[in-house]
């Protein structure tokens, strides 16, 4: 049953009435209760009732906040569309595995879930989850990915550190090189942000080395800071797991795979990669970040050259909170 004042709170699709009641669910543990709410929810909106985002942050937080068996049965129910981020990470970022897996039905979701927690930390090498087609174990050359931090009422997903860089004069653009392949590869990394929010991405490709690449958007300087490839590939993966500004959060694992997708690319390895492989090719490559001077939003200026095969590409992506 439900009380009265609930009841009322739903007609009147009073939504900071029926957030505290919610946050009072949370607070007491009454799963039961919230799961309850989530129904009439439901139900009010088969009768008009716009509560939509009330329902499905209810699937938020007990994906959050409630023991895995409550859990992996909210993530089996498919994706929620307007929650803080996909409900298999939200579900891995409170869970282990161990907590999760014995109430998780063979699915996608079940297999993102895996991959999101070997993003943070778990050795799942003896499972099978091909969804994403990379192994279930951080390799000894990958960096510690971003992470999302899930709150109750907000999503924490800083990017890594940007080096100092030093100013360089650049010469001329290098001729254009045809690579379509890695250039899509390297463009479907931010792919999201221009999709689904306000963003901008553009790529080069170019006989030469960074600098020629970067020059290639018109640039006759540029500050560079030389990195090592884990730290290229930490950029790539946090890039390739947000949203944007008003996009959808993809996750750490999808952020995951687009680096590695996008260097097994870059690296001409043919795709599915052996992890060992794709590690001393990555390391073959020479990898930098770099800025045109601009600050603000969410950015990704990355430049990798092939000395072997004097290739080198750059990505300049952008979306900013300017209206």
């Amino acid at each position: 049953m439900m009380d009265e004042a609930t009841l009322a709170a739903i007609e009147a699709t009073d939504f900071p009435a029926l957030q505290r009641i919610i946050d009072g669910h949370c607070q007491t543990r009454d799963w039961g209760a919230l799961d309850r709410l989530r129904l009439h929810c439901r139900h009010a909106l088969e009768r008009g009732k716009q509560l939509w985002g009330v329902e499905e942050h209810i699937r938020y937080r007990l994906t959050l906040e409630a023991p895995g068996d409550i859990a992996a049965a909210v993530v089996g129910e498919g994706p929620a569309r307007f929650t803080l981020g996909p409900l298999t990470e939200v579900a891995a970022s409170s869970h282990s595995w161990a907590e999760l897996e014995p109430w998780l039905d063979p699915s996608p979701w079940r297999d993102t879930v895996a991959h999101e927690r070997v993003m943070r930390g778990e050795d799942l090498s003896g499972w099978d989850a091909a969804v994403f087609d990379i192994p279930l174990q951080i390799q000894d050359w990958e960096p510690r990915y971003p992470l999302a931090e899930y709150k109750a009422d907000r999503v924490e997903q800083a990017s890594p550190t940007m080096p100092p860089t030093t100013i360089q004069t650049l010469g001329p653009p290098g001729r254009p090189a045809d690579e379509h392949e890695s250039e899509e590869a390297l463009h479907a990394v931010t792919a999201v942000w221009v999709e689904q929010s306000s963003g901008r991405c553009e790529t080069r490709v170019v006989e030469g080395d960074a600098g020629s690449a970067i020059a290639a958007f018109g640039l006759r300087e540029a500050g560079m800071a030389r990195v090592e490839p884990s730290d290229a590939l930490a950029w790539l993966g946090w890039a390739g797991s947000v949203g944007g500004r008003h996009g959808r959060r993809r996750g750490a694992a999808a952020g995951r795979f687009s680096a590695w997708w996008a260097v097994a690319h870059l690296a001409a390895v043919d795709w599915p990669v052996e992890p060992e492989e794709l590690g001393s090719a990555i390391g073959e490559l020479t990898w930098y970040l770099w800025s045109d001077g601009s600050t603000g939003g969410w950015r990704l200026n990355l430049a990798v050259e092939d000395p072997d095969h004097g290739l080198a590409w750059a990505i300049a992506s952008v979306d900013t909170d300017d209206d």
